[in-house]
């Protein structure tokens, strides 16, 4: 059975970006005409890449399950999602190796089964839109709450993109809260860093709030070193600008001066060294560098995106309101950028006690 589930892979594909492969070629045939679709609608490689193993998944099912795509229902589905919660993930501990919340290592996590159902859904809607007739076997729920309770309100409340209902397949994740560095940690990460593309990388995380992709992606003409601007590439080709300080404009400057290699790269942060000297950073090169020197300045928590959420904290505490913040960091809703309140102790200590003191005197 194992066997079997194995003949369907990701393959890099020239018009798509990426596409399925099997043997059986009406196993893939509506996989691979919705991920055609989402990169007519100029989806991201990425996000192509990422529905792409959501549907081998689903594919590999389907070919040991017995079922195809057209007779997939409800039924079949909730097969699918149990099927998923009890996949073991080859190479990990067995089952009496667990996190510290209790979860079993070996097993996929909510969020990652999540992907997967985003994944078929979206094909099933797609198949949906092409044929009126075909019912997605995917239940709707309730819309999801995108917004604070404010942001619906005002004249131009007509305006907001109300989110669209979420499936009831969707397994309940914990939400949990982002950790922040302290400034210990901060130092002691930072100084673990000597070259300055590196420092140049971990500053613009950690004092604009960049995103590791965002990082990556920045290119020489994006940063206007004269007015201390960035303009930022963000998530679902969201641009921004941000702006930056004296002290990160001199670690750019000496980057771009003295480390910076020649090349014909229009991306700003390049390998510094190796036969892939010149060429852009990855996201997998980047993680590398995090990871070497967390482990060299022992600050287990010191990956690429907590530097964002001490970015994100830092803002909270100084009491920025909360739409500059959004501004900042680049979030499509202002919820997400609430969390970081909740982060801030002082800042909610001193908003707390503030109010308990006119509540005194009246």
């Amino acid at each position: 059975m194992e066997d079997t589930a194995m003949v369907v892979g990701l393959v890099r594909d020239d018009d798509t970006g990426w596409r399925l492969e099997s043997a059986d070629e009406d196993l893939v045939a509506a996989p691979n005409a919705y991920l055609r679709y989402l990169a007519d609608r100029c989806y991201s490689p990425r996000t192509i890449r990422t529905y792409g193993y959501g549907l081998v998944a689903f594919a590999r099912w389907l070919s040991v399950s017995g079922h195809s795509v057209d007779d997939v229902d409800v039924e079949a589905m909730l097969e699918f999602v149990d099927h998923c919660r009890h996949e073991h993930i080859r190479g990990r501990a067995g089952p009496n190796v667990v996190d510290l919340n209790g979860r079993r290592m070996d097993q996929l996590a909510p969020a990652s089964i999540n992907l997967r159902l985003a994944a078929v859904s979206g094909m099933y809607e797609f198949l949906s839109m092409r044929d009126a007739d075909r019912v997605s076997p995917i239940p709707k729920g309730r819309p999801s709450s995108w917004f604070a309770p404010g942001e619906r309100s005002g004249l131009l409340a007509h305006t907001k993109r109300h989110p669209a209902p979420r499936s009831r397949l969707r397994l309940r994740t914990p939400r949990r809260l982002p950790r922040a560095l302290s400034a210990a940690e901060c130092s002691a990460l930072l100084a673990s860093l000597h070259s300055k593309r590196d420092l140049a990388m971990a500053g613009l995380m950690l004092y604009c709030g960049l995103r590791s992709c965002e990082v990556l992606s920045l290119r020489v003409a994006d940063v206007d070193m004269g007015a201390r601007w960035l303009t930022v590439h963000g998530k679902g080709a969201k641009d921004r600008r941000v702006p930056f300080d004296t002290d990160i404009a001199a670690v750019l400057n000496a980057y771009l001066m003295t480390e910076r290699p020649e090349t014909t790269a229009a991306e700003l942060f390049v390998v510094s060294k190796g036969p892939h000297r010149g060429q852009p950073l990855t996201p997998a090169g980047l993680r590398t560098v995090f990871r070497y020197h967390r482990g060299m300045a022992g600050v287990t928590a010191g990956a690429p995106h907590a530097l964002r959420h001490t970015f994100g904290t830092a803002l909270a505490e100084a009491g920025v309101d909360l739409a500059v913040m959004q501004a900042l960091l680049g979030h499509a809703h202002v919820e997400t950028t609430a969390r970081y309140i909740h982060l801030a102790p002082i800042h909610v200590k001193a908003e707390y006690d503030a109010a308990r003191s006119r509540a005194r005197t009246h």
